[in-house]
């Protein structure tokens, strides 16, 4: 974990848009390039994911006009999910399926598509393998939901090999810290990764700015953090201007699977959800 410090220095320099020196006080400055990390500033990758695309081209527009490489999660057999994957693959963005999942309560629908704890194998397979073929341009997977059917062992393995089969990677949501999907997918030797934070459980601009640093601070640690955010107008203004803040800082938005490189494997140790 980054000292005191080290986060202040972070933050401050982040939020005063600043590219080379910053004072700390009247008396002094340091460098960015003094303070000392695991990642140097220029190899800090951050992959910022928008889940639940699908319900509306609307809410999207405001995200393919923000100039980075955003990764978009695209939930299955929706009445925009086909004509959203295109879209968003012309715009040059990656494109994860989001795949619904059982979750702990069971008055929750997580919507089409979804698999369930003690489904056949054959049904999980058959599914997961349909989504992927619904949702065009597909690199990889993460999770809708799925407290509960990321904590079963069987279950998620299973889901794990038909998307391993289909030569795409999984990124474990952690919608639960019980879920093993994570890990699962390690032990299959599958190209995976996690959630370092969730950006909008609160939707302020402010709050979602402060997950944001605290992506940063992650990044400069490990090397690469994930990030999950949702269609909110709200999650848009924050990243647009996050976008603004990081620039000459050597800290890099990238599509996700640049953090699943293994010069990048550091990043799997997540950070607490915040």
């Amino acid at each position: 974990m980054l000292d005191i410090y080290r986060r202040a220095f972070i933050r401050r320099a982040l939020q005063c848009s600043l590219t080379g020196w910053l004072g700390l006080s009247g008396a002094w400055t340091v460098p960015l390039s003094a303070l000392p990390a695991t990642a140097s500033p220029s190899s800090a990758r951050i992959a910022l994911i928008i889940d639940d695309v699908g319900f509306s081209r609307r809410v999207i527009k405001p995200f393919l006009a923000i100039p980075v490489d955003l990764t978009f999660s695209i939930l299955p057999h929706l009445q925009f999910s086909n004509l959203l994957a295109h879209e968003i693959h012309s715009h040059g963005f990656e494109i994860l399926l989001h795949q619904p999942m059982e979750p702990f309560d069971p008055h929750v629908d997580p919507g089409p598509g979804a698999v369930y704890v003690r489904d056949r194998s054959e049904r999980i397979e058959d599914m997961i393998a349909n989504n992927i073929h619904a949702v065009p341009h597909t690199v990889g997977v993460n999770n809708h939901m799925g407290s509960r059917f990321t904590s079963s062992r069987r279950e998620i393995q299973i889901a794990l090999q038909a998307i391993k089969r289909e030569g795409l990677f999984f990124i474990d949501s952690l919608t639960s810290h019980r879920s093993c999907a994570y890990l699962t997918a390690r032990r299959i030797n599958m190209t995976t990764g996690r959630r370092n934070a969730f950006l909008d459980n609160t939707r302020q601009p402010a709050n979602i700015l402060q997950r944001l640093y605290h992506l940063v601070d992650h990044a400069l640690f490990t090397g690469a953090a994930i990030g999950i955010g949702h269609p909110f107008p709200e999650t848009a203004m924050a990243i647009r201007q996050f976008c603004s803040e990081i620039q000459g800082t050597g800290v890099n938005i990238v599509p996700i699977s640049r953090v699943l490189a293994p010069s990048a494997s550091s990043f799997s140790q997540p950070s607490p959800a915040i």
